[in-house]
């Protein structure tokens, strides 16, 4: 069963010219199933199609393209080396990396993040599986849509000189979308109940994020246990976990089924499997479910919030951080009918302003913060600050 593209913006094809994508990659064909996705949009075309990181790096100046999808294992110059050499020729350049999931590629992945890369993207082991290649399908065109979004060309009438670049409106949250309006989305205040636990939900930008998170709230992870699903697949969520452990400098570790929830660690749903929360004994345990994806994901936010709510009602803290779709949002406002709290990242911090815009405009956040406002704000409400 093919995957639909849901949440897709509807694009002016007279308005805005296609976003120029770029495919880097040494399998013939890859390069040619993932040109064939892209020319199938309406709002996208391939601008170039090339084998090695060296090639890109050679022709990007000429090709001027708004993406580039970057294999990571290429012969000459592979793409974690020509990765600083494309930004440093189109700074603009959105770059998504691409790779197999090994342990190797996934540690190379978030090397990327830290380079400049804008999101990563797993490939799958064979395309000839047909859910495989329909996941890695919506997922690719999702990124390479929200992402190169952000700056869209706008096509020029006829006769007139060449287009200007606008910041393009994020589709995931399109009612209210400034950073000025979005006081007016904080109608809610937090719930009266101290909360006993953090709940985080992340997406694209979410790695970055979560670990500058994490540095910041650490009287919080002491005290309370901190439970994350972060939209990533096996093998990525194992070297986010190390990654938490060494930004928190505190226990981290993926979810294991059955096991008791205690303060002073953070849980991290692992890839593949969406983490809930039970009762075990009268204890608070993980509970991990191979159920089909939830809003596209596997893991999924919405799961985890929603489920909480049995073992805590109202005593929840959760954080909505960046992310395409609007996973967390419906979790959100069970949390919030319980009697707990919900915090949105803002737009303007955000890498994609889908999942925390669309609990913003759901009505359910008691606060919409810059990333580097959240950890602080945390510190305080669960040291007792209700307002």
């Amino acid at each position: 069963m093919s995957v639909a593209l849901a949440g897709s913006p509807a694009i002016n094809s007279t308005q805005y010219e296609p976003l120029r994508v770029m495919v880097v990659d040494d399998s013939v064909v890859i390069r040619g199933l993932i040109s064939r996705w892209i020319e199938a949009e309406p709002d996208m075309v391939v601008a170039a199609s090339l084998r090695t990181g060296l090639d890109a790096v050679n022709q990007v100046e000429r090709i001027k393209p708004d993406v580039a999808v970057l294999d990571i294992e290429m012969p000459v110059l592979d793409g974690i080396a020509a990765l600083p050499q494309l930004l440093a020729k189109k700074r603009d350049l959105i770059v998504i990396m691409a790779s197999t999931l090994t342990r190797r590629n996934a540690e190379i992945s978030f090397k990327a993040l830290s380079l400049g890369a804008a999101d990563y993207i797993p490939k799958p082991e064979t395309t000839r599986e047909s859910a495989g290649a329909d996941v890695f399908r919506h997922d690719l065109l999702q990124k390479i849509r929200h992402l190169g979004g952000k700056v869209r060309r706008k096509a020029p009438a006829p006769g007139s000189a060449a287009p200007v670049v606008v910041r393009a409106r994020e589709p995931a949250a399109p009612v209210v979308q400034t950073v000025a309006s979005q006081a007016a989305l904080v109608k809610r205040s937090f719930g009266p109940t101290a909360p006993r636990v953090l709940l985080i939900g992340s997406s694209t930008g979410g790695p970055q994020a979560l670990m500058s998170l994490v540095a910041e709230i650490g009287p919080v992870i002491d005290r309370f246990p901190v439970l994350i699903t972060q939209h990533m697949p096996p093998t990525f969520t194992t070297i986010l976990a190390e990654h938490l452990m060494r930004a928190a400098r505190r226990p981290a570790h993926e979810g294991v089924d059955g096991e008791l929830i205690k303060p002073g660690r953070i849980y991290l749903a692992p890839g593949g499997r969406h983490m809930r929360v039970a009762r075990q004994g009268g204890q608070p345990a993980i509970a991990l479910d191979d159920g089909p994806a939830v809003n596209f994901c596997k893991p999924a936010v919405d799961p985890l919030f929603s489920s909480a709510i049995d073992v805590w009602q109202g005593a929840i803290m959760a954080v909505v951080l960046t992310g395409m779709g609007s996973d967390g949002m419906r979790g959100g406002k069970d949390i919030v009918a319980a009697g707990g709290s919900v915090i949105a990242q803002d737009e303007a911090s955000s890498v994609v302003w889908g999942m925390p815009g669309a609990a913003a405009n759901a009505g359910i956040c008691a606060a919409v913060l810059p990333l580097n406002q959240i950890g602080p704000k945390l510190v305080r409400l669960f040291s007792g600050d209700r307002s």
